[in-house]
């Protein structure tokens, strides 16, 4: 399941209902980012997001595809918010579920990876000192690259 929207969600809710349609899965991972309270330039006040609709979730129904070759998942959810959000707002949740751990941790690894340095978003970080669009970070490149390596 791919979700792109710009309600709120609820982790805890989220992972109760994905792991409720896991039953029987030897192993669930799951990654909750959430929007920081602190940037370079000052104070957060709002993490603004934008998306391409339809391509964003094409591209991200490919590298879950991707994932799914890779590892032994059962399921995979990907939720991703879109439109202002405020510090402490969960902005991304990636859930998998396989029948061993290792495959369900770096497959969660891999989509977040991805999510954060490929996926078609555009954010703009509001401080109390400046307004930027923001990119990746080079350690986000460095983590993305090493799935590259073991094609």
């Amino acid at each position: 399941m791919i979700r792109v929207s710009e309600e709120p969600f609820d982790p805890g809710a989220e992972l109760t209902a994905f792991e409720r349609a896991a039953d029987g899965a030897g192993a669930v991972a799951s990654f909750t980012g959430k929007v920081r309270a602190r940037a370079a330039s000052g104070a957060v006040n709002t993490l603004y997001l934008e998306h391409y609709p339809g391509l964003t979730e094409k591209s991200i129904a490919a590298i879950e595809a991707e994932a799914r070759e890779r590892w032994a998942l059962e399921h995979v959810n990907i939720i991703h918010r879109i439109g202002r959000l405020n510090p402490g707002d969960p902005i991304v949740m990636v859930c998998v579920s396989s029948a061993h751990r290792r495959d369900a941790f770096e497959a969660a690894d891999f989509l977040m990876d991805y999510l954060k340095t490929e996926a078609l978003f555009w954010k703009k970080e509001i401080t109390s000192g400046d307004e930027a669009w923001i990119e990746p970070r080079d350690q986000d490149y460095q983590d993305a690259a090493r799935w590259r390596k073991e094609k």
